[in-house]
């Protein structure tokens, strides 16, 4: 276990000028003073570099070749996220086929059945708890389907995918090394799983991804059973915590906006759009990390080789340079680049999934359910990690339509 200084977890340390919980839930005025005063800035403490514009964290995901992707992470072998090219290629390659416009739209009915049950298990009751009942389980199920996984054990999944992107309630030593190790642990504890269901696979292949990865090739050469574990952990939980939190800050706009409520039910060809000014406006992901590869000038600083470099992507999708009215939430903004999936060869690999599982989630709630509201005396808890922007849990209540 690593109990270094903080500045070892540099890439997980919140900014001091987020701590406290209004601030957490609402960061966004924070950003566009850092866009205006310091839109580069070393930040001595973590020991990183944070870029607040667009233009620069644009560059920074477009180029792996300045920036690496590598980086510590607690599973046992690298996975696509701390890949570059070629390697990379080679690997993101392998899967894209499950993850293409056409193979997960082949999926649009199958997902609208599992969210019609999720919802029909809350519409007698007036409101239901949303990250319990909808956001979270919805994309556990899709998920744990596409890998192969049983349904009594899509619990244990969320509570695997919590604890890796699980990140710390002080800036403390003993608080980092906590959490280094459970996310070590749950780290562990999936491998074993994946290696079980691997064994399985091999004798009996499904179909599922798991099947699929292990009858794949990359120049001749069959992944080894690291790598697949690597890619089943990564799609785990790249395709748990991502959307539940694009789905509940779907809810949380629709909430905070009654009229909107009414524009996507009048006109419901505008939720895909919705879906991404959602991404936008409130980007399930916050920033992402990166390591200088070598000595790079932006905004007048140089960055030097090995440099810690934080891109805040929810900082660059409110960029008044890019987005025209860009504090205002508009579900017909055309174009709109955000990049709250990244940019580049790191491109979300499941962005296809997650804008669909989202726009459903936003049809079926809408198509059901009237007058969206917050629960009275509802207080949100931002989700612990710096990182991730979401809430712990997210209930309201609604009438359901006639």
């Amino acid at each position: 276990m690593n109990t270094g200084s903080p500045a070892k977890y540099a890439n997980i340390i919140p900014l001091k000028e987020l701590d406290t919980v209004q601030k957490q839930l609402y960061p966004f005025d924070f950003y566009r003073e850092a866009r205006t005063q310091t839109p580069v800035r070393y930040n001595e403490h973590r020991s990183a570099w944070d870029l607040f514009l667009y233009a620069d964290v644009h560059r920074v995901l477009k180029d792996p070749a300045a920036f690496s992707s590598r980086r510590g992470m607690e599973m046992r072998t690298e996975n696509l996220l701390v890949m570059d090219p070629p390697r990379h290629t080679q690997m993101r390659d392998l899967v894209n086929k499950a993850f293409t416009p056409k193979a997960i739209g082949a999926l649009e009915e199958h997902i609208r059945r599992v969210t019609a049950d999720l919802l029909d298990e809350a519409a007698g009751r007036g409101s239901m708890e949303m990250v319990h009942d909808l956001a979270a389980p919805l994309p556990v199920i899709i998920i744990a389907e596409l890998l192969g996984v049983p349904t009594q054990d899509r619990k244990l999944f969320k509570e695997w995918s919590d604890v890796l992107v699980k990140g710390v309630d002080e800036n403390t030593e003993a608080a980092f090394a906590k959490m280094h190790a459970e996310r070590g642990q749950a780290a562990k504890e999936l491998s074993l799983y994946f290696s079980g269901i691997l064994k399985e696979r091999l004798t009996q292949p499904q179909d599922d991804l798991i099947s699929a990865l292990l009858a794949a090739e990359i120049d001749g050469k069959k992944l080894s059973e690291e790598e697949v574990i690597s890619f089943a952990i990564l799609l785990l939980v790249a395709g748990n915590e991502t959307t539940t939190n694009l789905i509940t800050n779907g809810v949380r706009r629709l909430t905070e906006d009654p009229a909107l409520q009414t524009l996507l039910q009048e006109q419901p060809e505008l939720v895909p759009g919705f879906v991404e000014e959602v991404l936008r406006f409130y980007p399930p992901i916050l920033a992402v990390g990166r390591v200088a590869a070598q000595d790079v000038e932006i905004g007048g600083q140089t960055i030097r080789t090995g440099d810690q470099v934080i891109s805040w992507v929810a900082s660059a999708n409110r960029d008044e340079r890019k987005f025209d009215d860009a504090d205002a939430f508009r579900p017909d903004r055309k174009p709109n680049p955000h990049l709250a999936f990244g940019f580049g060869p790191h491109f979300c690999l499941g962005a296809p999934l997650a804008r669909l599982e989202a726009k459903v989630a936003a049809e079926e709630l809408l198509r059901r359910f009237r007058d969206l509201r917050l629960a009275d005396g509802a207080e949100l808890v931002p989700i612990p990690s710096p990182f991730v922007f979401g809430v712990k849990s997210y209930p309201v209540t609604f009438r359901t339509q006639a």
